[in-house]
């Protein structure tokens, strides 16, 4: 659950710290995505999202894109630092009010901010990986 003790602004860095982000507000939602894609960029089960305002997060650094078709036929680009490779967040351009962050800061007092509140694409969920119990479960896309 939510820490309502968090103090905003919150900050993340890439790996290699050249990228930052000042987040100025929670995520409008968490998700746990089990989609294959998700599987290859996290290297897990899964790929925890958080859906960010757009109007509510800062970055600074330099960042590279790369970009591909998703399922629905929106094009997902991805934005990564480009000397520590690491996946900062993914946009669709024809929705721009929102971005998908990636890369959560990790300091314990703001950890909790970022658990998932569903799991999404459980469809493609890895056999060996259970997700807890009470969970909100979706088959596919919300």
């Amino acid at each position: 659950m939510h820490n309502p003790n968090v103090k905003f602004p919150i900050s993340g860095a890439c790996q290699c710290g050249q990228l930052t982000y000042q987040l100025f507000e929670k995520p409008k939602m968490v998700l746990a995505c089990h989609c294959t894609e998700c599987q290859k960029l996290a290297g897990s089960p899964f790929s925890v999202t958080a859906v960010i305002d757009t109007s509510a997060i800062k970055f600074s650094g330099e960042m590279k894109e790369w970009s591909r078709s998703a399922d629905s036929g929106n094009e997902n680009i991805a934005k990564f630092c480009p000397n520590c490779g690491t996946r900062i967040y993914h946009y669709n351009p024809a929705d721009m009010s929102t971005i998908k962050l990636k890369l959560k800061p990790i300091a314990p007092e703001v950890a909790n901010l970022f658990e998932p509140s569903a799991h999404v694409w459980v469809s493609k969920k890895l056999s060996w990986y259970t997700i807890p119990d009470g969970m909100k479960c979706i088959d596919k896309q919300p």
